[in-house]
């Protein structure tokens, strides 16, 4: 707990400039005589500055106060009910004061609330904007009780591991409360790395160990199957599909410029996360003119069918990596797995679908041949005919020759990368895992700080705590009369 602030004493700030200085003095004079350390000597220093911070705080937080007996929000005419002491977080640490809390009579259901918190944009009664801006970015990045370490090694806040947890969740569900309207000025303000010239949009999802919320999900009654006979869940049984999106920014010439990451928990056909990235994707080019877009994705019919339900002109592009992986196991099940014919039949038809500006079809019809005269068995048929038909089926967007010599990308590189770092490096820790809700806590803040707009977007989020609070005259009490 903080130590409890009386307006308006100063001890701390009007004492600072002495403090220091006398540290300061018997560090010149005596620090090898007293084997004070450096660390030491800083530690001291940083806890000066942190006191003097919290008492500024402290009359900063009890001037917002309202010390009237009756205040105006939102047209509703409110009274005080009682007078308490509270703690925030600040990022100097806890700081606590003693606030009035006011409430609609009229609507006994209701919750008190804080005119103080109101007027500051307190989050979740208890963050103030700052420490709850620093506390989300650490979290996001890594689990409550290493953020908590983090944060008390680095001298500043010292909130518990539980506040912690509790944070990303409250500011999400904020967020998702008022997202159409902020995610809309979010994308609309969005700015493009100079030297922009193509965007490259791509879809796809990762597996992450996120729990059900649909009770008639057959995986939710085959996991507590598996947990009550004392095993652990795998495959669908253990994971869901967390959907992932990105636009890449190049400069023509196939050098990464920057990106907007977004994920979104598990729905129905990544509907969220869909509506996100059209969003995103039409708000650039309604700023930006002569941009050249590139979709990019595997081969889900989905996402194909999604690109194209946009209608925005733009090259689409198979992913050359996946395009590599089905042809190399096609040969391996011609010529035998990592057989060294396999992999030179693989080098020679690569270079082909790569270079040449026919190559996907030159490969298809090689692959159609050795359907032909190469499957002995009933699992090669298998591999080689899938082959066949998943080049017949993408053919058009294997155009790897011409869209080189155009400087558009072809792979989706930025779109698994997003994969790995958005999700699975901080939802697939050892032992983790999450609700829905829970995982879109971490997926939401996490995206912001990946597309590199986490303050601006925080900034958005910030302002809808705030709430203009009125002290209540005659002029309010004649119109309720009347």
């Amino acid at each position: 707990m903080g130590k409890v602030i009386s307006f308006p004493k100063r001890r701390a700030v009007a004492g600072l400039s002495e403090a220091i200085e006398s540290k300061l003095r018997r560090w010149r004079m005596s620090n090898e005589r007293s084997g004070e350390s450096l660390l030491q000597f800083e530690a001291a220093l940083q806890e000066l500055l942190r006191e003097a911070h919290r008492e500024a705080m402290g009359e900063a937080l009890l001037a917002a106060d309202e010390p009237s007996n009756a205040v105006v929000l939102e047209g509703r005419t409110c009274r005080r009910v009682l007078t308490e002491s509270q703690t925030y977080m600040t990022a100097a640490g806890p700081v606590t004061v003693r606030r009035g809390l006011f409430k609609d009579r009229t609507r006994p259901q209701e919750r008190a609330f804080a005119a103080m918190d109101k007027r500051l944009g307190v989050i979740d009664g208890f963050w103030t904007p700052k420490a709850g801006r620093e506390a989300l970015w650490l979290v996001t990045q890594m689990v409550p009780e290493k953020a908590a370490q983090a944060l008390s090694r680095l001298g500043g806040m010292s909130p518990s591991k539980s506040s912690l947890d509790r944070l990303p969740k409250a500011v999400s569900a904020r967020w998702e409360e008022h997202r159409d309207e902020l995610e809309q000025v979010l994308f609309e303000s969005q700015e493009i790395p100079e030297g922009t010239r193509v965007l490259a949009v791509s879809l796809d999802g990762v597996y992450a160990p996120i729990e059900s919320d649909d009770e008639q999900d057959d995986h939710v009654e085959k996991r507590r199957d598996k947990h009550a006979q004392g095993l652990s869940a795998r495959g669908p049984d253990a994971f869901r599909e967390v959907g992932c999106a990105s636009i890449a920014f190049y400069d023509g010439s196939t050098e990464l410029l920057g990106a907007v990451r977004f994920g979104r928990a598990p729905e129905h056909k990544k509907e969220g996360v869909k509506s996100m990235l059209a969003a995103q994707l039409r708000a650039l080019l309604e700023r930006h003119e002569g941009l050249v877009v590139v979709f990019l994705s595997d081969g889900a019919w989905d996402h194909w069918d999604f690109f194209e339900s946009l209608a925005i002109e733009g090259h689409q592009a198979l992913d050359f990596f996946h395009a590599a992986e089905h042809l190399n196991a096609a040969l391996g099940a011609a010529y035998g797995e990592g057989s060294v014919k396999a992999r030179r039949a693989f080098a020679e038809k690569r270079h082909i679908l790569l270079e040449e500006e026919r190559g996907a079809a030159t490969v298809k019809r090689a692959l159609v041949q050795l359907a032909r005269t190469k499957a002995a068995n009933t699992n090669q048929r298998r591999i080689l005919d899938r082959a066949v038909r998943y080049f017949t089926a993408h053919e058009d967007r294997m155009r790897y020759a011409q869209l080189r010599a155009q400087g558009l990308p072809i792979g989706s590189g930025v779109m698994e990368a997003s994969c790995k770092t958005l999700v699975a490096q901080r939802l697939k820790l050892s032992g983790q895992r999450w609700s829905a809700t829970g995982a879109q806590a971490i997926l939401t803040p996490r995206g912001w700080d990946q597309s590199e707009r986490f303050d601006e977007a925080f900034a958005l989020l910030a302002a809808t705590y705030h709430q203009p609070v009125a002290v209540f005259t005659p002029v309010e009490r004649n119109r309720a009369s009347g």
